[in-house]
């Protein structure tokens, strides 16, 4: 399990970003983000992603952001460790959403031979982990990926995509850019994230102010990601999910943490602002219900992970239906024959 103790505060540093690769040669930085200020219809409008980019770019310029990178880093090795189950190389690999490389740093060139790495924020590409993998720095977003059809051997994405108003547009997009055969390998936050803060927010909000507005963002159900994943094109799917808890001070430092993951509350429905004596109810609320033995209070995180592949003619397929040659009752039976067997030894 996880921890995380101690108190931060946090400066704004603005400057203008500077791609260089982690181990002193230079990257190729390429823009696939929509013009600032143009207007893109959406069937869906849940989040500003222009405050999503801004909170990001803060949040990778903070001093020494690698303080706030424990959960990101965890999920990035998790990722990583499916990968290498996977008994192939990747001569070239996509990481939608990459941050600061969470990923990339837990690979090596012999699995994948190189990596290109896309985000909105390029202070999080400008200040990326360094790996041994030769990569290139797309600044581009999740729903508008610039490359070519059947360009990837493997593409990733490590807690991004519970940010993009269009997820179906995002998953076909990550479809598209896979070869044939191809394998979709991603991590994002499920629906019971941080459900210790939502429901002490809640209760002290009704309770000091009448009502309640949205504090946390709405996640996807593990159900729903699936359906998502098949309808997008991806086949052979698996879906599982996962629960890192890590225990803080209190409720302030979980939401400082928060801020230096990049992973405020940008829905736009959101209230900008609470009022002092409701946090104060929210932190109390937190610790008398879900507070530990020594004081802290433990945060869950949910993490839905997925793989997906692109059809091949050479994958495995089921059998068709009827072409069986054994029944399940006969196979009871043999299960029966076996068991009676053992027990006459």
């Amino acid at each position: 399990m996880l921890r995380r103790v101690g108190i931060r505060r946090f400066w704004r540093l603005l400057g203008t970003p500077e791609i260089s690769s982690g181990d002193g040669g230079r990257r190729q930085v390429t823009s696939g983000v929509p013009p600032s200020g143009g207007t893109v219809f959406r069937a869906l409008n849940i989040f500003d992603r222009d405050l999503k980019r801004k909170q990001k770019n803060w949040a990778a310029r903070l001093p020494e952001p690698m303080k706030f990178d424990y959960l990101k880093e965890e999920v990035g090795s998790r990722i990583a460790d499916r990968i290498y189950d996977i008994a192939r190389n990747f001569p070239l690999a996509l990481d939608v959403g990459c941050g600061r490389g969470y990923i990339a740093q837990h690979l090596n060139k012999e699995t994948v031979g190189r990596f290109f790495q896309t985000d909105i924020a390029e202070n999080a590409l400008k200040n990326s982990l360094g790996t041994d993998i030769p990569t290139v720095s797309v600044l581009a977003d999740e729903e508008f990926l610039p490359f070519q059809e059947n360009t990837f051997d493997l593409v990733v994405s490590s807690l991004s995509l519970h940010w993009v108003n269009d997820l179906p547009r995002a998953l076909e997009q990550i479809h598209y850019v896979l070869k044939p055969d191809g394998v979709f390998v991603g991590a994002m936050f499920g629906g019971d994230t941080l459900y210790e803060l939502r429901c002490s927010l809640q209760l002290a909000e009704t309770e000091r102010e009448g009502g309640f507005s949205p504090h946390i963002s709405p996640f996807t159900a593990v159900n729903d990601l699936g359906h998502l994943l098949g309808r997008a094109g991806f086949n052979t799917l698996t879906v599982d999910t996962d629960e890192i808890q890590v225990n803080y001070p209190g409720m302030y430092e979980l939401m400082e943490d928060l801020q230096g993951m990049g992973e405020s509350n940008c829905s736009w429905n959101r209230k900008a602002l609470l009022h002092r004596d409701t946090m104060l109810a929210a932190a109390a609320v937190y610790r008398e219900m879900y507070g530990n033995e020594d004081g802290s209070v433990p945060a869950t995180y949910q993490i839905y992970h997925m793989i997906g592949w692109k059809y091949h003619d050479s994958q495995a397929r089921p059998a068709e239906r009827g072409s069986a040659t054994v029944s399940f009752g006969e196979l009871g039976k043999l299960n029966n024959l076996m068991s009676q067997g053992k027990k006459s030894q």
